[in-house]
């Protein structure tokens, strides 16, 4: 028996791994699962002891069929840090920040990208592209680039300049185009068959959420397997929310952790925040229109899964808010006080766990994770040269500085 395979969420059909995701025939999203009989003859607390420190020491648990197809850089095991100082401040039991920054690309998505990658070449893809608000395309950019893999990333024009000069530095193929991120994706998707593409878009294939499922095994490690009481998280796409859960699912299935699922807290910028008003209107809607907020990974008013997200937030007794970018700017100056280079995502959870404090929502005997998953550093402003601007597929394909 195969060691994973896709199951429907909805209806639990059941079908054979794949490299894309599509849905089920019944309208359903599949998700990895994995044959925990099997994968409890070799992941014990105890074997995890012997493994190197990267994210690959779950390998039982993510969708790589052979070892030889793992492209790592050395991804995972990211410090989880306590700020005692301000667990007195703002009276809670116990604050950590997961600092994700100290990823080889300089954020979270090195680990999705890892999983997606290795995927990829397991199945001999040689073309990868994806459209990112930033940090998904470096990393993409880097993962293929040490794959040997051609990399074509499509950005909102005001991606920050660093992030767009990383990608040029790892040698994709980088083009800024007019719009936000599902208008960078309408044109992966335009293009794909044409350009012989693998798209790893959030939700395109398995691998990313799978990937950013080791957050959450690895928090549960280095806490004693005790899982904490909420977990504060700057959401995007949000296949690091849908990843985590999966973690923790599977975890406990495994005996390995206890505790009650943390309650997921989803924090957006004000200006897009698709899942916060899902929140208050009880179901989800894509949000079409009047997106002012900055260009983050948080700006994306069209996440691919957003029923999914918001039935985990419900499962998990979790919320939704909102916080503005002067918040996110005193947070990150805030967070910098204490020692944490901050980007405005990681920022954000700051905000938003103070907010939820101050209501009441979060408890003085709450255990709180909050996730920062990039540095100050990336944001900087930097003037972007030499990099074509598109509106669609077909601008591209003619642009004379088509790289």
């Amino acid at each position: 028996m195969e060691r994973f395979h896709l199951v429907c969420r909805a209806c639990r059909k059941s079908r054979k791994f794949q490299l894309a995701l599509e849905r089920c025939s019944c309208g359903g999203s599949f998700v990895v699962e994995y044959d925990l009989e099997q994968v409890q003859n070799t992941l014990s607390k105890e074997s995890l002891l012997e493994r190197p420190s990267t994210m690959w020491r779950y390998w039982e648990l993510l969708p790589v069929r052979d070892s030889s197809n793992i492209v790592s850089l050395g991804e995972g095991w990211t410090p989880l840090v306590r700020l005692h100082r301000a667990e007195k401040a703002l009276s809670v039991a116990k604050l950590w920040v997961k600092r994700e920054e100290q990823n080889p690309t300089g954020s979270f998505k090195s680990r999705g990208f890892s999983a997606a990658v290795s995927i990829a070449k397991e199945y001999g893809v040689s073309k990868v592209a994806v459209n990112s608000n930033g940090n998904a395309a470096s990393a993409l950019a880097a993962y293929a680039a040490y794959a040997g893999m051609e990399a074509y990333v499509f950005v909102p024009q005001d991606c920050p300049g660093l992030i767009v000069e990383e990608c040029v530095g790892y040698g994709a193929h980088t083009v800024l185009v007019y719009g936000l991120i599902h208008d960078a994706g309408k044109i992966i998707q335009d293009g794909k068959a044409e350009q012989g593409w693998h798209h790893v878009g959030t939700l395109k294939e398995p691998g990313r959420a799978e990937g950013k499922k080791t957050m959450g095994l690895e928090l549960a490690e280095q806490l004693a397997w005790k899982l904490p009481d909420v977990i504060v998280y700057p959401t995007g796409g949000g296949s690091g929310v849908i990843g985590m859960w999966n973690a923790f699912r599977q975890l406990k299935e495994l005996g390995m952790a206890h505790g009650d699922l943390p309650r997921f807290v989803s924090v957006q910028e004000a200006g897009c925040q698709p899942l916060v008003d899902a929140v208050q209107a009880g179901r989800f809607a894509e949000q079409n229109s009047d997106v002012t907020s900055a260009p983050t990974g948080m700006r994306v008013p069209n996440p691919p899964d957003g029923d999914w997200l918001l039935s985990i937030l419900r499962e998990t007794n979790g919320t939704a808010v909102a916080v503005s970018g002067e918040e996110i700017r005193n947070a990150s100056i805030h967070l910098g006080k204490l020692g944490i280079s901050s980007s405005p995502e990681g920022a954000a959870t700051w905000a938003g766990f103070c907010r939820l404090r101050e209501q009441g929502w979060i408890r003085p005997h709450d255990e709180v994770v909050l996730f920062n998953t990039s540095h100050a550093m990336k944001y900087m402003h930097w003037p972007v040269k030499n990099v074509p601007i598109v509106k669609n597929y077909a601008d591209w394909v003619t642009h004379p500085r088509r790289m």
